[in-house]
Parts: C-alpha cells; sequence; structure tokens
C-alpha cells in the first residue's frame, strides 16, 4: 500500500515541488526538503500543512522543535507508527530540521467551533480543569490560547479527531512517547469531556 501511495505521489511531486519552493512565506526550502514535502508529506498533511483528513494532525504552525522531537521519535522507534516509521527511516537530522521550519513558517487557517454546547464544557475543562476529578487545566501547559511552548504542542486549530485518537492513545498507553505526563491527565478524562474539549481546542486560533 505504502509503495502504491508513493507511486501516486510521484507523479505529482514535481507540481508540488514547484508549489513549495515558490511560497513567498518563510524560511527558503531547499530541494530535497521540497522532494520530501512533495513526496511522502503531502499526501496525508498536505503541502501545506493542513491535512486531508481529520484523523492525520496540522503541522501548520506547529513548533519545529515539537515537530523535530516527533520525527526524531518516529525514525528511532520511540513512537511506534508504521506508516511514519516507513516515510521518515532514511531522513537525516538536517532534512528533518528543514521539515519542521517549513512547516512552522505556514499560517494555521481559521476552524469553526463545531457544536457550540460541546466547546463551552471544553472551555471549562481547558481552562480550569476538572478539580472533582483531579483534572489539571489544559492551560497550564498548552497556555490560555492553546499555543504550547518549544518543547510542548501548539493544540490550537488542530484537527478534534485527531485530538480525541491522541488522547485515548495516552490513557492507553499506545503512544510511546510523551506519555510520563499526559497518560495521568488523558486517562482521568470521560468520553465526554475527551469529546468536549478536543471540539473546544479546534475552535482556537
Amino acid at each position: 500500500m505504502i509503495s502504491f501511495v508513493r507511486s501516486l505521489s510521484a507523479l505529482g511531486a514535481c507540481m508540488i515541488s514547484l508549489h513549495v519552493a515558490a511560497a513567498p512565506s518563510g524560511p527558503a526550502v531547499s530541494p530535497r526538503v521540497a522532494e520530501i514535502v512533495a513526496s511522502r508529506c503531502a499526501l496525508c498533511h498536505g503541502p501545506e500543512g493542513e491535512s486531508a483528513s481529520a484523523v492525520y494532525p496540522r503541522l501548520a504552525a506547529q513548533h519545529p522543535d515539537y515537530i523535530i522531537k516527533q520525527l526524531k521519535d518516529f525514525r528511532d522507534g520511540r513512537r511506534k507508527s508504521e506508516t511514519m516509521t516507513d516515510m521518515v527511516k532514511d531522513l537525516k537530522d538536517d532534512e528533518i530540521a528543514g521539515l519542521a521550519a517549513y512547516f512552522a513558517s505556514k499560517k494555521a487557517a481559521a476552524r469553526q467551533p463545531g457544536d457550540v454546547d460541546f466547546a463551552g464544557v471544553g472551555r471549562f475543562i481547558f481552562q480550569r480543569g476538572n478539580p472533582y476529578s483531579g483534572v489539571p487545566a489544559c492551560t497550564s501547559c498548552h497556555g490560555i490560547n492553546g499555543h504550547g511552548t518549544q518543547q510542548l504542542p501548539r493544540l490550537a486549530g488542530q484537527h478534534p479527531a485527531y485530538l480525541e485518537i491522541q488522547l485515548k492513545e495516552f490513557t492507553k498507553r499506545e503512544r510511546t512517547n510523551d506519555n510520563a505526563v499526559m497518560h495521568t491527565v488523558a486517562s482521568k478524562l470521560t468520553e465526554l469531556e475527551t469529546r468536549a474539549v478536543a471540539i473546544y481546542i479546534g475552535s482556537l486560533q
């Protein structure tokens, strides 16, 4: 399946490479980074970091240091994903840094809040946590606007479906990196709270 996807991506690689290289904002993009974006990243995450499906994370405007860490973790086996490991297994550190800088330079598109009732519950959890179950406020690490830090991911505007998947993977310890703190937090969230906070985060800019 992966070889078939790569064959498809090769057909459009030239056009996407030209688009990437011609992007007016952000740092200069090397031909090698443009080729990697076109032939590997764009099919799932889009050439501008706006993913084609809600199950894939938005990379646009993500912190470069965080992207670097995740790609290296996939490459070196600290984070498990058959597809991602195959995509990055041959990448050098400077290529990973180039990809991180490229996607970090892209502006994240605006999203709508979705179900406003769920979003209201999510806003409460995000800003104040749940003192009855011991869930801390998400803002304590990710900031009031969900923009994170160089070490912690920008959550604002991320696909709610992707956020739900990750929170559930943390709960079950199926995500094999960044688990020390997030398992403790995610495991205390109810199903409703998980959905609500994901919808609220997805509406942030």
